[in-house]
C-alpha cells in the first residue's frame, strides 16, 4: 500500500513484480496507468502447460462477436482483433493491422471493444490486449512521441 496525498494505491505481492516501471498519471483521459510490462501471453507459456482451447462455446461466442460486431468496424481503419486464450475469465486479444501500435487502441479496446465482448459474455471479466505494439508498422493514428 503506498498513499500519495487523498489516494491510496494497493498492489496485491503477487502483482508487485508486473507492475515495476509503471506510471500512474492524471490527466485530461482521468486516472491512467501505463505499463511497460507485458502480461505473458498465453502462446509464452511454460512448455508444459496446455494448449488453450478455443473451442468452447464462450470461446465461439467471443470470436462471433469480433467477426461480426469488431472486426467489420475495425476494417474502416484497416485493423482487426482476435482471441488468442480464454483463461480465468480473462480473454486475451491480439489487434493487428492498423490496430498495432496505433494511438487510439487503448480507447478503442476500452470504449469499444471490451463493452461489446461483456455486455454479451457476463462469464468474461477482464480483456486483455496481448499486442507488441511497439512493431506497428502501419497504425491509423500515430502514438504520442515521449
Amino acid at each position: 500500500m503506498e498513499r500519495h496525498g487523498e489516494l491510496t494505491i494497493v498492489v496485491g505481492a503477487d502483482s508487485v513484480e508486473k507492475l515495476v516501471g509503471a506510471k500512474l498519471d492524471f490527466n485530461s483521459a482521468g486516472l491512467v496507468m501505463t505499463n511497460p510490462n507485458t502480461p505473458l501471453p498465453p502462446q509464452a507459456r511454460r512448455p508444459d502447460m496446455p494448449e488453450p482451447d478455443l473451442s468452447s462455446p464462450i470461446a465461439k461466442q467471443l470470436v462471433a462477436i469480433l467477426e461480426e460486431q469488431i472486426n467489420p468496424s475495425l476494417a474502416s481503419h484497416g485493423g482487426r482483433a482476435d482471441l488468442v486464450a480464454i483463461e480465468d475469465g480473462s480473454a486475451y486479444l491480439r489487434l493487428s493491422g492498423g490496430c498495432q501500435g496505433c494511438g487510439m487502441a487503448a480507447a478503442t479496446l476500452s470504449q469499444g471493444i471490451e463493452v461489446a465482448i461483456m455486455e454479451a459474455i457476463p462469464e468474461i471479466e477482464r480483456i486483455i490486449d496481448v499486442t507488441d505494439h511497439a512493431s506497428g508498422s502501419n497504425p491509423y493514428f500515430e502514438a504520442a512521441k515521449k
